[in-house]
């Protein structure tokens, strides 16, 4: 979790200026990749642009495959972000064959969109914009659609016509809302056809500009947005009316966030995991202790881009340090996301789907607490990120707008019409299909070694986020590097109560909780019992018996707040079914592990908590334990060669198969999916080889 302090710029503009980004010398001189770089510098700032929101076009005349000069209008594609689109995420289509359409009182959104698919100059390319005929109406070579926070602070007021008159005079034309389509594009293209218009306002949507180049389309709308920006801060009073409370401090409001997220986490996973996000930066401390914030923040979305991510409003809780302990907070939060589903459920879909239209999910994407911060809820990391950095252009756009004027969204069903929107869930549509531990989060001890590293891996590969733990904690950070913002390395010292609570913290801080729990740290020592010394006896029991305990005990108090069962998974040893020759202390701390992994199984079915045991043999490849003294003594206990250890190991397998570390990950993935292994626990699955002795009965 980023950090940040608890205080507010007071004396910052309510709307910030934009400064222009375009560089007249490094800019391509025209053409698509002039589009390309305008594009990126419109995303570069999301008070600009939001992610994977506005669009931008440019006319030109290109060759087609049959060698004719067309007119082609490149057109953003369906989905892609400003900030980081290039060439191939434009879409050309024929511009003669779509002007036309202007003379047409109307066009259902399915027939524009096959209409579109066969004026694209290649088939290949991706879906245009769901308003790309905006961008043909418009006449002018270049045109540029962007939401930016200092324009919907106007067109998100009350009186947002009148402001935008007083702003821009007859340069601006206000276009009241109606969501985007034939229409809209019919209305934007007649509108700025007028004499003497610049800029075109869409109402509780956006900006529209455009230009001879794509530079001065590019200047326009920076221009639009700083003379809005001006007017709203020289008329603005105090953001959501004032402060109502001072925000926690950080210490305080991490101590409360440890106890309190798994919590949020269980309540708003109702369908399915999600990873969680916190923010506390001063935007949000602001409005989440001000007198506005419960009422304002329940008004609607300030954007229609927002709705798919955030949701129309968030769940706000109200929380008082003086009177409130975490126990009754987290009620009120578990209260509050039931009563969220039910209106969501009963009340606004039911109120406002058609027929054959499919119910969402219906957890709220945003959690409000009163003083504290902000939670935003994904499926995903990058979709809990996202709701985050809309709503905080939300929180920015609510501010401009209620500190001059009454703050106005779109209603239930404008809101609904966009939510379950087809062409706006395309969108959605074009990322890749969940694997089966999407929005699980992963806690892996010992990570740093060989089956550590393989198990993360596999763990990795079905979507969960891995916390990759280890005594070593450069090695721990080593491996999580591997999977970006998706990986956490922490050092944990499995047999010290404050190492392992201090590592659980930093996983709920970061992502909200733990479903997947695999005690997998380990050493081995191999001596006759004369010569087990009460050190090595202590240390294997340490590690291997009061480790596996710390951290399940640790684990259990997370999934226990989550509410939504969870898997722990015991990396033992063949050694705890079987006698292990010269190996007294590291064979009984192993079979001790196998008892406790039934012991919690009892304890946690009630829950859901599935608590099962993996029993490699003989990993010799990528294992620390191999690489240290442990091979000699176990040859030695065998009387071979050390170097014959592992020919040794795969005759005595009934597979005559040697034991890697993926094939452990294999295991272990098996008991941490529920889709693969949901209704087992207390097992135990050997993964030797076969050793009959260690066949379980």
């Amino acid at each position: 979790m980023s950090q940040t302090t608890d205080t507010t710029n007071a004396s910052a503009p309510v709307a910030p200026r934009a400064d222009s980004l375009y560089d007249t010398a490094k800019a391509p001189k025209g053409g698509l990749d002039e589009l390309v770089y305008r594009s990126n510098l419109l995303g570069a700032n999301r008070a600009v642009s939001n992610y994977g929101g506005g669009n931008t076009s440019s006319k030109s005349k290109e060759t087609d495959h049959t060698g004719r000069e067309v007119d082609v209008l490149w057109v953003k594609g369906s989905g892609s972000d400003l900030a980081t689109m290039g060439a191939k995420n434009f879409t050309g289509l024929r511009l003669e064959e779509i002007l036309p359409l202007l003379e047409r009182d109307e066009m259902s959104d399915e027939e524009m969109v096959a209409y579109l698919s066969r004026s694209q100059v290649a088939p290949e390319m991706p879906r245009s914009s769901i308003e790309t005929l905006l961008h043909a109406f418009v006449p002018a070579p270049e045109v540029d659609h962007t939401h930016p926070d200092a324009i919907n602070m106007l067109a998100g007021a009350e009186n947002g016509e009148q402001f935008i008159k007083e702003v821009f005079g007859d340069e601006a034309v206000w276009v009241p809302y109606i969501r985007p389509g034939f229409t809209l594009a019919k209305q934007v293209g007649l509108a700025a056809r007028g004499e003497g218009v610049r800029f075109v306002i869409l109402a509780k949507h956006g900006l529209v500009t455009w230009g001879e180049t794509g530079a001065e389309s590019y200047a326009n709308t920076i221009e639009a947005i700083n003379r809005a920006a001006d007017f709203v801060t020289s008329k603005a009073k105090a953001r959501f009316g004032g402060s109502a409370r001072e925000p926690l401090s950080t210490e305080a409001r991490e101590d409360l966030l440890v106890q309190l997220l798994p919590a949020i986490r269980g309540a708003v996973s109702s369908e399915r995991a999600k990873i969680l996000q916190v923010d506390a930066s001063p935007s949000t401390l602001e409005f989440v202790s001000s007198n506005d914030a419960p009422t304002l923040s329940q008004v609607g979305a300030a954007c229609p881009d927002h709705l798919v991510r955030t949701k129309r409003v968030p769940l706000w809780v109200d929380y008082d340090p003086a009177s409130d302990d975490v126990a009754a907070l987290a009620a009120r939060v578990i209260e509050g996301a039931a009563q969220y589903r039910k209106d969501y459920v009963e009340d606004y879909f039911a109120s406002n789907a058609r027929a054959g239209e499919l119910l969402g999910d219906p957890d709220p994407r945003v959690v409000l607490i009163q003083g504290v911060g902000m939670v935003s809820v994904g499926t995903t990391l990058k979709d809990a990120r996202l709701a985050r950095d809309l709503y905080h252009r939300a929180i920015e756009v609510m501010g401009g707008a209620s500190a001059i004027d009454a703050f106005v969204s779109l209603t239930a069903p404008e809101s609904f019409a966009v939510e379950y929107w087809p062409l706006e869930l395309y969108k959605l549509a074009q990322a890749p299909p969940p694997r089966e531990l999407q929005g699980k989060i992963a806690l892996v001890t010992g990570a740093a070694g060989g089956i550590g590293g393989s198990i993360l891996e596999s763990l990795a590969s079905q979507d969960a986020v891995v916390i990759a733990t280890d005594i070593d904690a450069a090695g721990a950070e080593r491996v999580a590097e591997a999977y970006g913002d998706e990986g956490l390395g922490l050092a944990m010292d499995v047999t010290s109560e404050d190492a392992v609570a201090a590592a659980y913290r930093q996983a709920v801080l970061t992502y909200g909780g733990v479903d997947v729990i695999v005690s997998n740290a380990g050493i081995a020592s191999s001596a006759p019992i004369e010569e087990t010394t009460v050190e090595m006896w202590d240390r294997n029991h340490s590690i291997l018996t009061r480790g596996y305990f710390l951290v399940a005990r640790e684990a259990f108090k997370i999934l226990r707040r989550q509410a939504t069962g969870g898997s722990v998974v015991f990396v033992a040893s063949k050694n705890s079914l079987v006698a292990g020759k010269n190996a007294a202390a590291y064979s009984s701390a192993k079979a001790a592990e196998l008892h406790l992994a039934r012991c919690l199984a009892e304890e946690g079915g009630g829950a859901g908590i599935r608590v099962n045991t993996v029993n490699p043999d003989a990993v010799l490849q990528g294992s620390r334990i191999w690489g240290s003294s442990w091979r000699e003594e176990r040859a030695a206990a065998y009387n071979i060669d050390p170097d014959a250890l592992e020919d040794h190991y795969k005759a005595r397998t009934t597979l005559k198969v040697n034991i890697l570390p993926e094939d452990i990950a294999q295991a272990v993935l098996h008991f941490a999916s529920p889709v693969r292994s949901g209704k087992s626990t207390g097992n135990i699955l050997n993964v030797d080889g076969g050793v009959p002795a260690a066949y379980s009965r």
